[in-house]
């Protein structure tokens, strides 16, 4: 938020003449928005438009506050500052909505049209978007229907969706009170719903009505067509009555290679549209087993080759690991890890081989815990999975945005001490991750032999 916050701070130092409107309270800021247009101000930030009106026999009160409007010719351009990189249908089809609602209201406020629509994106660049009144009066028509139904429409909840959602703690709760068949793994979004017009809403309807025969020939939306569940369909019964039992079942022994020592091999990295780069800003690694090794973490340095630096670093980790162990497994957790050291051996190159031996040597825990045993849990995230392992963190707050968001203070800060502060959070963090990771790990290969 901070960043988004600076970004749009950056963009409005560029219009020395701008007046600022958010000292004003918000019915003065309308009045002070349309005062200001009307005399033809060169640049308002954070202006604010309001319609009254009437729409589908309702009376209704309409607000946006863009962020710019900039004075052309006779008329106005509303300019949005977005962090994202991507700004289209495909991608984020809101802001565009976003965009063209404002569109609307300056129509109705000044009555006439803004001159364009367009939003800065996080590359920088300005994205034209065009005025289509017709969809904004379809969605605002939509929500107006929403908002009179008696009960809430139904919606599925979904793991990755729900996880970091602000409505979490209103619609989780629920879902888990009603054991709704969402929360059974294997189940998306649009088998839930078709599920839920069909009268198996909760588990153990799901368990009553179908069987594997009848489950299978459950055709659901996918994508322009529709799709048969298929042979997905005795995995997901089974799943979900081991939700109902609330009891583990393993399918089969887990296949895990034998050694006398393992890595455990976790990054934290920088998503791109919060950097100019898919930045890894933490290499992770210590060796389990036999004999505990020291936790060897290989951070990004904070100048302009400290992406470089963190890589050189953890190849140095790698090959000295190998040094010691020999051709040692790298266990992970789901595809990140295998995905990012291929993204750096083609960024910063791999001239004595170390990453592609790391690579050689990786192994996913996920799909070994997910193919081999049946968890009674809607998700197979290592933040899950642990906490149903027994393991326990010494930190109250973690996770991979509260890390993101650490390690964005650390680059921001110019005090030593505090860098080092949140630094070291961070590597509690990886380490605790490493130790989970381990944890797990030890669970599967008691059920292995």
């Amino acid at each position: 938020m901070r960043m988004g916050q600076r970004y749009e701070a950056k963009h409005l130092a560029t219009f020395p003449e701008a007046i600022d409107l958010r000292s004003f309270e918000s019915d003065k800021r309308l009045e002070q928005t349309v005062t200001l247009v009307k005399n033809g101000c060169a640049v308002l930030y954070q202006p604010v438009l309001k319609v009254q009106t009437t729409l589908d026999g309702v009376e209704c009160e309409f607000v946006g506050e863009p962020d710019f409007l900039l004075r052309e010719n006779n008329g106005y351009i509303i300019r949005d500052v977005k962090m994202a990189r991507r700004v289209d249908e495909e991608h984020h089809p809101e802001i565009l909505f976003q965009l063209q609602f404002y569109g609307w209201l300056y129509e109705q406020v000044f009555g006439a049209p803004p001159i364009r629509i367009e939003a800065l994106n996080g590359q920088g660049d300005i994205v034209p978007i065009l005025s289509n009144h017709q969809a904004v009066l379809a969605e605002l028509q939509a929500l107006i229907r929403l908002k009179r139904l008696s009960q809430e429409p139904y919606e599925p909840v979904g793991w990755s969706k729900c996880v970091s959602c602000g409505f979490r703690d209103h619609c989780w709760p629920k879902a888990v009170a009603a054991k709704d068949v969402a929360l059974v793994y294997e189940i998306d979004q649009s088998l839930a719903a078709e599920l839920h017009e069909r009268g198996a809403a909760s588990i153990p309807q799901l368990v009553e009505h179908f069987n594997a025969d009848s489950l299978s020939e459950l055709k659901r939306p996918w994508g322009k067509r529709f799709q048969k569940v298929g042979k997905k369909a005795d995995l997901i019964l089974q799943r979900a009555r081991v939700m109902l039992s609330g009891r583990e079942v393993v399918l089969h022994p887990p296949i895990i290679p034998r050694h006398e020592h393992y890595v455990m091999f976790d990054l934290e990295g920088m998503p791109p549209h919060l950097d100019e780069l898919d930045k890894i800003y933490l290499w992770g690694t210590q060796v389990f087993g036999k004999a505990h090794g020291k936790f060897m973490p290989a951070v990004s340095g904070f100048g302009d080759d400290g992406d470089r630096e963190g890589w050189k670093q953890f190849l140095t980790n790698a090959q000295s690991i190998f040094q010691q162990f020999g051709d040692i497994p790298f266990i992970h957790w789901h595809h990140y890890e295998k995905t990012h050291l291929d993204d750096y051996v083609e960024r910063y190159g791999d001239p004595e081989g170390i990453a592609a031996r790391v690579r050689r040597n990786l192994l996913d825990l996920l799909p070994i815990a997910r193919d081999s045993v049946l968890l009674p849990l809607s998700s197979y995230s290592l933040k899950e999975v642990e906490k149903y392992v027994g393991f326990k963190r010494s930190q109250t707050e973690y996770g991979g945005s509260w890390s993101i968001a650490k390690y964005i203070e650390a680059t921001e800060t110019r005090d030593e001490d505090s860098r080092n502060k949140l630094v070291g959070e961070i590597l509690i963090y990886n380490q605790e991750d490493l130790a989970a990771t381990w944890a797990v790990f030890e669970w599967l290969q008691a059920k292995a032999s």
